[in-house]
């Protein structure tokens, strides 16, 4: 980890430590705005595809290496467990890696300036937040915000939690004058349970309006979610009650992940058509009826 993405994990866990049970690494309570997956600093990632372009720094954020070996290794943290327990929880760790998904609906073709709707599904994650954000491409270093691609988000995200309720709290602390249609939200009472398999899912429906110009825009979901609270092996307890990951504020328990590329083709609209009328001779006899097979 570079200093300055171990300094903004630190500064982090500062900040959203005085948010109890949403605090850092359980989401961002005191920021509602756009992101891009590149501030995770402190995260792993899943596969060298979304590293794409310098496979040897890539390769030293692997979950398997940046976290599960440390865990294993019995480093930091994770030094008071057992061998037989920090084995258990890499297990664990590797089961929720599985199950953690995220995947987006869109249309493959939308008219210039059109406004409609694309939903990203997720399941996993350990909770008890994770983050969901619009992006235009599957990197971790290379994505930006939607918007750079020429999208905009035309209405407030609408959020899905596990129990199947709107959830409005955390876009709620977003001023309304200053408008709430932003391209990252936290989705919040996530309990994901390993040890048992059992996983928690949710959904985020964006509002979009395509670009005034016709064209090929690419577009993808990030997922950001937590691992080790989701297993009693992975978490501490601190002085307050909180639980804190056993690997620590700015550890690298946390992930980035993506869903697949999407190129949506945007189109001019095409112009109202009148059918012409066509002038039909009356038919000698009555005409028999017609039997459709399906």
């Amino acid at each position: 980890m570079t200093f300055r993405s171990w300094l903004a994990c630190v500064v982090a866990g500062s900040v959203f430590a005085a948010w109890g049970a949403s605090a850092y690494p359980g989401g961002t309570p005191s920021y509602q705005t756009d992101v891009a997956p590149y501030c995770a600093g402190c995260h792993s990632s899943r596969s060298i595809e979304m590293l794409d372009g310098s496979p040897d720094r890539a390769a030293k954020e692997l979950a398997e290496r940046k976290h599960v070996a440390v865990v294993l290794s019995g480093q930091k943290g994770y030094a008071s467990l057992t061998e037989p327990d920090r084995q258990a929880l890499a297990d664990q760790i590797r089961a929720l890696d599985v199950a953690s998904t995220v995947s987006l609906a869109a249309p493959a073709r939308v008219t210039t300036g059109q406004d409609f709707e694309v939903r990203i599904s997720v399941t996993g994650g350990a909770g008890p937040v994770v983050g969901v954000a619009l992006v235009d491409r599957p990197h971790r270093w290379h994505a930006r915000p939607l918007a750079s691609a020429g999208w905009q988000v035309a209405a407030p995200p609408r959020i899905t939690g596990p129990d199947g309720q709107p959830q409005t709290e955390w876009l709620a602390r977003r001023p309304e004058g200053r408008g709430r249609n932003i391209s990252y939200v936290n989705v919040t009472d996530i309990a994901s349970d390993s040890a048992a398999g059992r996983w928690s899912s949710a959904s985020v429906v964006f509002t979009l309006r395509a670009p005034t110009r016709p064209g090929q825009y690419p577009l993808a979901a990030a997922y950001l979610y937590g691992t080790e609270k989701s297993t009693i092996l992975g978490y501490t307890t601190n002085a307050l009650g909180w639980k804190e990951p056993r690997g620590g504020m700015g550890g690298p328990s946390g992930r980035v992940l993506f869903s697949d590329l999407y190129a949506i083709e945007v189109v001019p609209p095409t112009a109202p058509t009148v059918s012409p009328v066509v002038e039909r001779p009356a038919p000698a006899a009555p005409t028999p009826p017609i039997t459709v097979v399906e």
